[in-house]
């Protein structure tokens, strides 16, 4: 049984659900995170902190997804991926790829905006995870990103380029800096982060895929290389598979951390803070391009317990804060949700009405794909948390339209939803539905029962390795319903809990389904 952390220490991970792809910067006393966002809307994600531990969303930097006729429906794994966040000439700044589009990029005054629309840098396909530098020294700027072989026959190298001072364009038609080919062993080299430090140009990156891979960590005198390459974080004996892909941050005291993520499964891409310093000089390395490493200069960094990442740590050393994470419970008041909440795709006006008391009214949209949550851009989602918990909420279903439904979904490749649906003779049935991976439709996962006052609390166990059984309340207490459902992710993102109400087509306005007092409990 493991040691609850003290007021001395903390536990990985310290962000427990799926904040794909990380990265990090500092202002003053304040720590900046932002993660992957994909297709959901609104994108990019923004968390504040005090400590490095205890992290609150605080809003988002990214309100629509363009261009919009290519994310008015759910492109799941695609949109925005890996982003990088960097504060520069009193302004922050997101560089991110969308692995169909290209490298766009954003800018504001303050972290809560107001922020620029998308710039698109640098058009083509299969361009991801930008990561921007501006050198104070010599005042140069530089870009470097990866590349996603589905979209352009291409990986496990990056590309440089000059940049404008600006951000808004690069300068040069790029020149691969690092070919992991020429590396024995590394694959999938992918995610940089770029930095100056102690004299040299650093650019730390991920290989080995994110199930199984590591951390590794290049440097050159000249940005555009030749660097020297060496792993510097790795599972070894822990159980935190995969531990890569991140940023490093320094204190004010001059501490160094890094974040970084761990693929575990349905629950995606959590998140952990590793302790983090620079090894002595005279540290040596073998040269990506094949030669040895000149090992003079400052040393490497070593993260984690020299190399291997840690369970629990002494915190660092930063003001005390009160223990936080970002929100999950709603009860939505005057009809509006909280941040945390994203939609599959591009919304529209009219899927949620605003209103005087609390409550989520959803409207249920006509759609010819009611036999499939998955295809529908107006099912309201936040990311399933990684420890046991119980998921609640109330619904009561207005509409008396034949065939209106609405309900709560643990929804990935696979899904399954229980809630409430209109009969053809005007009485609301509880229904219990799910779909398999490869299934084009839904079918029953429990028997429909009367719900005598279109009324219902539903609730949702989420267990270890997230298997989740599900049961409802019309009145008379909790019974369950079908059999227990292991969630899946998609590709590249997490299962998600969702909300969501539906109508099949015909004319005319099909009514509401009102949410409240949802509710997520340790289990």
């Amino acid at each position: 049984m493991s040691t609850p952390p003290t007021d001395l220490t903390y536990r990985n991970p310290v962000l427990d659900a799926d904040w794909s792809d990380p990265d990090v910067t500092r202002v003053g006393d304040d720590f900046y995170l932002t993660a992957s966002s994909f297709g959901r809307v609104p994108g990019l994600p923004l968390l504040h902190s005090r400590d490095l531990v205890n992290w609150t969303l605080v809003g988002h930097a990214l309100q629509r997804l363009e261009p919009e006729s290519e994310f008015g429906v759910p492109r799941h794994d695609c949109g925005v991926w890996a982003p990088s966040l960097r504060h520069h000439d009193d302004r922050f700044w997101i560089f991110w790829g969308d692995p169909d589009q290209g490298i766009f990029q954003v800018n504001a005054p303050e972290i809560r905006g107001p922020w620029t629309r998308p710039l698109l840098v640098k058009a083509g396909k299969g361009l991801i995870d930008p990561c921007p530098l501006w050198d104070e020294e010599t005042g140069e700027a530089y870009l470097v990103h990866a590349w996603a072989r589905s979209r352009s026959g291409v990986k496990n190298r990056l590309t440089g380029h000059r940049m404008h001072p600006h951000g808004t364009e690069l300068l040069d038609e790029g020149k691969v800096i690092v070919d992991a080919d020429r590396i024995p062993g590394w694959f999938t080299l992918e995610g940089p982060k770029l930095y100056r430090h102690d004299g040299w140009f650093w650019i730390l990156a991920p290989a080995g895929g994110v199930e199984t891979g590591w951390q590794g960590a290049f440097r050159s005198r000249d940005f555009f290389g030749p660097y020297e390459e060496k792993v510097v974080l790795e599972q070894r004996d822990t159980d935190v598979n995969g531990p890569h892909q991140g940023g490093w941050v320094r204190t004010p005291s001059g501490e160094d951390w890094f974040l970084h993520f761990q693929q575990r499964g349905a629950y995606g891409r959590v998140v952990h803070l590793q302790p983090m310093r620079w090894g002595p000089a005279g540290d040596t390395s073998r040269s990506s391009e094949g030669g040895s490493g000149s090992g003079s200069g400052g040393g490497w960094p070593v993260i984690g317990d020299n190399g291997a990442p840690v369970a629990e740590h002494r915190r660092p050393d930063l003001p005390a804060q009160p223990a936080a994470a970002p929100a999950t419970d709603d009860d939505f008041p005057g009809g509006r949700h909280g941040r945390q909440w994203q939609w599959t795709a591009n919304p529209h006006d009219g899927w949620a009405t605003q209103h005087s008391a609390d409550g989520l009214r959803l409207t249920c949209v006509r759609t010819a794909d009611a036999h499939d949550l998955r295809k529908l851009p107006n099912v309201l989602t936040q990311r399933l948390p990684g420890a046991p918990c119980t998921v609640e909420v109330e619904l009561r279903l207005d509409s008396v339209e034949p065939g209106a439904r609405a309900g709560l979904a643990v929804l990935g490749d696979a899904y399954t939803w229980i809630g409430l649906q209109r009969g053809t003779d005007g009485t609301a049935h509880l229904v219990h539905r799910f779909a398999e991976t490869v299934a084009e439709s839904e079918r029953d996962a429990g028997h429909p029962r009367l719900a005598p006052e279109g009324r219902v609390r539903l609730r949702i166990e989420a267990g270890a390795g997230a298997r989740c059984r599900f049961s409802y309340d019309t009145g008379d207490g909790f019974r369950p319903s079908g059999q227990t459902f292991a969630a899946t992710p998609w590709r590249w993102v997490g299962a998600l809990l969702g909300l969501a109400a539906l109508a099949p087509t015909g004319q005319g306005h099909a009514g509401t389904a009102t949410f409240t007092q949802f509710r997520i409990s340790p289990a």
